[in-house]
Protein backbone atom coordinates (compact mmCIF):
# COMPACT_ATOMS: atom_id res chain seq x y z
CA UNK A 1 0.00 0.00 0.00
CA UNK A 2 2.91 2.33 0.74
CA UNK A 3 4.32 1.62 -2.74
CA UNK A 4 0.93 2.57 -4.18
CA UNK A 5 1.02 5.83 -2.22
CA UNK A 6 4.54 6.53 -3.51
CA UNK A 7 3.27 5.99 -7.06
CA UNK A 8 0.69 8.74 -6.54
CA UNK A 9 3.18 11.00 -4.75
CA UNK A 10 5.48 10.91 -7.79
CA UNK A 11 2.58 11.85 -10.07
CA UNK A 12 1.62 14.74 -7.77
CA UNK A 13 5.20 16.01 -7.73
CA UNK A 14 5.45 15.97 -11.52
CA UNK A 15 2.16 17.85 -11.80
CA UNK A 16 0.29 15.08 -13.61
CA UNK A 17 -2.44 14.88 -10.96
CA UNK A 18 -3.64 16.86 -7.96
CA UNK A 19 -3.55 15.65 -4.36
CA UNK A 20 -7.35 15.53 -4.51
CA UNK A 21 -7.28 13.09 -7.46
CA UNK A 22 -4.79 10.85 -5.66
CA UNK A 23 -6.89 10.88 -2.48
CA UNK A 24 -9.96 9.73 -4.40
CA UNK A 25 -8.10 6.65 -5.63
CA UNK A 26 -6.74 5.93 -2.16
CA UNK A 27 -10.29 6.15 -0.79
CA UNK A 28 -11.49 3.57 -3.35
CA UNK A 29 -8.65 1.19 -2.45
CA UNK A 30 -9.34 1.76 1.25
CA UNK A 31 -13.00 0.85 0.77
CA UNK A 32 -11.97 -2.42 -0.88
CA UNK A 33 -9.60 -3.27 1.97
CA UNK A 34 -12.26 -2.43 4.57
CA UNK A 35 -14.79 -4.66 2.82
CA UNK A 36 -12.37 -7.61 2.68
CA UNK A 37 -11.37 -7.05 6.30
CA UNK A 38 -15.01 -7.13 7.35
CA UNK A 39 -16.21 -10.02 5.17
CA UNK A 40 -13.24 -12.22 6.01
CA UNK A 41 -13.39 -11.21 9.69
CA UNK A 42 -9.67 -10.50 9.69
CA UNK A 43 -9.93 -7.89 12.45
CA UNK A 44 -6.97 -6.01 11.01
CA UNK A 45 -6.16 -2.45 11.98
CA UNK A 46 -6.07 -0.41 8.78
CA UNK A 47 -4.43 3.01 9.31
CA UNK A 48 -5.83 4.29 6.02
CA UNK A 49 -6.29 7.86 7.22
CA UNK A 50 -2.52 8.28 7.35
CA UNK A 51 -2.20 7.65 3.61
CA UNK A 52 -4.06 10.70 2.32
CA UNK A 53 -2.24 13.68 0.85
CA UNK A 54 -2.47 17.30 1.86
CA UNK A 55 -2.91 19.72 -1.01
CA UNK A 56 0.36 21.36 0.03
CA UNK A 57 2.33 18.23 -0.85
CA UNK A 58 2.31 19.23 -4.49
CA UNK A 59 5.55 20.98 -5.35
CA UNK A 60 5.67 23.84 -7.85
CA UNK A 61 8.51 23.03 -10.22
CA UNK A 62 10.78 25.85 -11.41
CA UNK A 63 11.21 26.27 -15.18
CA UNK A 64 14.34 25.21 -17.03
CA UNK A 65 16.22 28.17 -18.45
CA UNK A 66 16.57 28.28 -22.23
CA UNK A 67 20.36 28.09 -21.93
CA UNK A 68 20.09 24.94 -19.78
CA UNK A 69 17.78 23.26 -22.28
CA UNK A 70 20.07 24.07 -25.20
CA UNK A 71 23.46 23.53 -23.56
CA UNK A 72 22.65 20.56 -21.33
CA UNK A 73 19.50 18.62 -22.21
CA UNK A 74 19.97 19.07 -25.96
CA UNK A 75 23.75 18.87 -25.86
CA UNK A 76 25.27 16.36 -28.26
CA UNK A 77 25.16 12.91 -26.63
CA UNK A 78 23.42 14.09 -23.43
CA UNK A 79 20.42 11.77 -23.98
CA UNK A 80 22.38 9.00 -25.71
CA UNK A 81 21.71 6.39 -23.01
CA UNK A 82 18.04 7.24 -22.53
CA UNK A 83 15.86 4.81 -24.49
CA UNK A 84 14.69 6.22 -27.83
CA UNK A 85 11.00 6.62 -27.00
CA UNK A 86 11.67 8.27 -23.64
CA UNK A 87 14.06 10.64 -25.40
CA UNK A 88 11.39 11.45 -27.98
CA UNK A 89 8.76 12.02 -25.31
CA UNK A 90 11.09 14.39 -23.48
CA UNK A 91 12.16 16.42 -26.52
CA UNK A 92 8.59 16.54 -27.81
CA UNK A 93 7.61 18.35 -24.62
CA UNK A 94 10.13 21.17 -25.07
CA UNK A 95 8.16 23.20 -27.63
CA UNK A 96 4.66 21.90 -26.91
CA UNK A 97 4.39 21.94 -23.13
CA UNK A 98 2.19 18.85 -23.15
CA UNK A 99 1.77 16.86 -19.97
CA UNK A 100 3.93 13.68 -20.01
CA UNK A 101 0.82 11.49 -19.91
CA UNK A 102 -0.61 13.40 -22.90
CA UNK A 103 2.55 12.90 -24.95
CA UNK A 104 2.51 9.19 -24.13
CA UNK A 105 -0.95 8.70 -25.69
CA UNK A 106 -0.15 10.30 -29.05
CA UNK A 107 -0.48 8.04 -32.08
CA UNK A 108 -0.24 8.33 -35.85
CA UNK A 109 -3.91 9.38 -35.79
CA UNK A 110 -3.18 12.36 -33.52
CA UNK A 111 0.21 13.40 -34.98
CA UNK A 112 -0.19 15.50 -38.12
CA UNK A 113 3.06 15.99 -40.03
CA UNK A 114 1.90 16.23 -43.66
CA UNK A 115 -0.22 19.34 -43.21
CA UNK A 116 0.38 23.03 -43.80
CA UNK A 117 0.84 23.44 -40.04
CA UNK A 118 2.36 20.30 -38.47
CA UNK A 119 0.69 19.72 -35.12
CA UNK A 120 -0.45 17.25 -32.50
CA UNK A 121 -3.99 16.80 -31.24
CA UNK A 122 -4.48 16.01 -27.56
CA UNK A 123 -7.45 13.63 -27.35
CA UNK A 124 -8.75 11.20 -24.68
CA UNK A 125 -7.36 8.25 -26.71
CA UNK A 126 -7.71 5.58 -24.02
CA UNK A 127 -7.14 7.92 -21.06
CA UNK A 128 -9.37 10.47 -19.41
CA UNK A 129 -8.18 14.01 -20.02
CA UNK A 130 -7.27 16.01 -16.92
CA UNK A 131 -9.86 18.73 -17.61
CA UNK A 132 -12.54 19.39 -20.26
CA UNK A 133 -10.22 22.05 -21.71
CA UNK A 134 -7.34 19.59 -22.17
CA UNK A 135 -8.57 18.61 -25.64
CA UNK A 136 -6.58 20.86 -27.96
CA UNK A 137 -4.24 21.19 -30.94
CA UNK A 138 -0.61 22.28 -30.54
CA UNK A 139 1.67 23.33 -33.44
CA UNK A 140 4.96 21.45 -33.81
CA UNK A 141 8.06 23.60 -34.11
CA UNK A 142 11.83 23.36 -33.71
CA UNK A 143 13.26 20.28 -32.00
CA UNK A 144 9.77 19.00 -31.14
CA UNK A 145 8.84 18.89 -34.82
CA UNK A 146 12.10 17.10 -35.61
CA UNK A 147 11.50 14.44 -32.99
CA UNK A 148 7.94 13.70 -34.18
CA UNK A 149 9.26 13.23 -37.68
CA UNK A 150 11.44 10.54 -36.11
CA UNK A 151 8.47 9.09 -34.16
CA UNK A 152 5.40 9.56 -36.40
CA UNK A 153 3.60 6.78 -34.48
CA UNK A 154 4.24 8.33 -31.10
CA UNK A 155 5.68 6.40 -28.18
CA UNK A 156 3.80 3.07 -27.87
CA UNK A 157 6.19 1.80 -25.19
CA UNK A 158 4.69 4.36 -22.80
CA UNK A 159 1.10 4.44 -24.01
CA UNK A 160 -0.23 2.30 -21.15
CA UNK A 161 2.09 3.59 -18.43
CA UNK A 162 0.40 6.08 -16.13
CA UNK A 163 3.63 7.89 -15.20
CA UNK A 164 6.19 7.82 -18.06
CA UNK A 165 8.01 10.70 -16.38
CA UNK A 166 9.46 8.36 -13.71
CA UNK A 167 11.98 6.83 -16.11
CA UNK A 168 12.89 10.20 -17.58
CA UNK A 169 13.23 11.99 -14.25
CA UNK A 170 15.54 9.26 -12.95
CA UNK A 171 17.72 9.58 -16.04
CA UNK A 172 17.87 13.36 -15.79
CA UNK A 173 18.82 13.17 -12.10
CA UNK A 174 21.42 10.41 -12.56
CA UNK A 175 23.06 12.25 -15.45
CA UNK A 176 23.23 15.73 -13.94
CA UNK A 177 20.66 17.15 -16.34
CA UNK A 178 18.46 18.82 -13.72
CA UNK A 179 19.18 22.52 -13.32
CA UNK A 180 18.51 22.21 -9.57
CA UNK A 181 17.19 19.51 -7.21
CA UNK A 182 13.74 21.10 -7.53
CA UNK A 183 13.63 20.66 -11.32
CA UNK A 184 12.00 17.72 -13.10
CA UNK A 185 10.80 16.81 -16.57
CA UNK A 186 7.67 18.83 -15.82
CA UNK A 187 9.86 21.93 -15.62
CA UNK A 188 9.88 21.90 -19.44
CA UNK A 189 6.17 22.73 -19.33
CA UNK A 190 6.86 25.68 -17.03
CA UNK A 191 9.73 26.78 -19.27
CA UNK A 192 7.54 26.78 -22.35
CA UNK A 193 4.95 28.95 -20.65
CA UNK A 194 7.66 31.41 -19.59
CA UNK A 195 8.89 31.60 -23.18
CA UNK A 196 5.37 32.22 -24.47
CA UNK A 197 4.92 34.93 -21.84
CA UNK A 198 8.22 36.57 -22.86
CA UNK A 199 7.08 36.48 -26.48
CA UNK A 200 3.96 38.45 -25.52
CA UNK A 201 1.51 35.65 -26.31
CA UNK A 202 -1.99 36.41 -25.04
CA UNK A 203 -3.23 34.68 -21.88
CA UNK A 204 -6.22 33.12 -23.68
CA UNK A 205 -3.87 31.48 -26.18
CA UNK A 206 -1.47 30.31 -23.48
CA UNK A 207 -4.30 28.75 -21.50
CA UNK A 208 -5.73 27.09 -24.60
CA UNK A 209 -2.31 25.63 -25.48
CA UNK A 210 -1.77 24.30 -21.97
CA UNK A 211 -5.30 22.95 -21.56
CA UNK A 212 -5.97 25.25 -18.62
CA UNK A 213 -9.29 26.74 -17.62
CA UNK A 214 -9.93 30.41 -18.36
CA UNK A 215 -11.04 32.64 -15.50
CA UNK A 216 -13.84 34.08 -17.57
CA UNK A 217 -16.35 32.92 -20.19
CA UNK A 218 -14.74 31.48 -23.34
CA UNK A 219 -16.04 33.34 -26.41
CA UNK A 220 -15.37 32.27 -29.98
CA UNK A 221 -13.12 29.44 -31.14
CA UNK A 222 -9.86 31.01 -30.04
CA UNK A 223 -6.77 31.60 -32.19
CA UNK A 224 -6.37 29.53 -35.35
CA UNK A 225 -3.63 26.93 -35.62
CA UNK A 226 -1.65 28.94 -38.18
CA UNK A 227 -1.85 32.06 -35.99
CA UNK A 228 -0.56 30.15 -32.96
CA UNK A 229 2.24 28.60 -35.07
CA UNK A 230 3.32 32.09 -36.13
CA UNK A 231 3.41 33.21 -32.48
CA UNK A 232 5.36 30.08 -31.54
CA UNK A 233 8.18 31.12 -33.87
CA UNK A 234 9.19 33.68 -31.23
CA UNK A 235 9.25 31.24 -28.30
CA UNK A 236 10.67 27.90 -29.49
CA UNK A 237 13.93 26.18 -28.66
CA UNK A 238 15.53 25.12 -31.94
Amino acid sequence: MLDFRQFWLERIQTGEVTANSANKDLIHIGDVLKTINSMKRLNLELPLGELSFKQGEKNTRPPFSVSWIKNNILANGALLHLNDEARGLLIGMINTGYRPSEGATLTRQTIFLDTAIPHISIEPNGRQLKTPHSRRKIPLTGVSLEVFREFPDGFPRYKKQSAPSATINKFLKDNGLLESPQHSMYSLRHSFEDRMLSAGIDERIRRDIFGHTLNRERYGHGASLDHVALLFSCSVCR
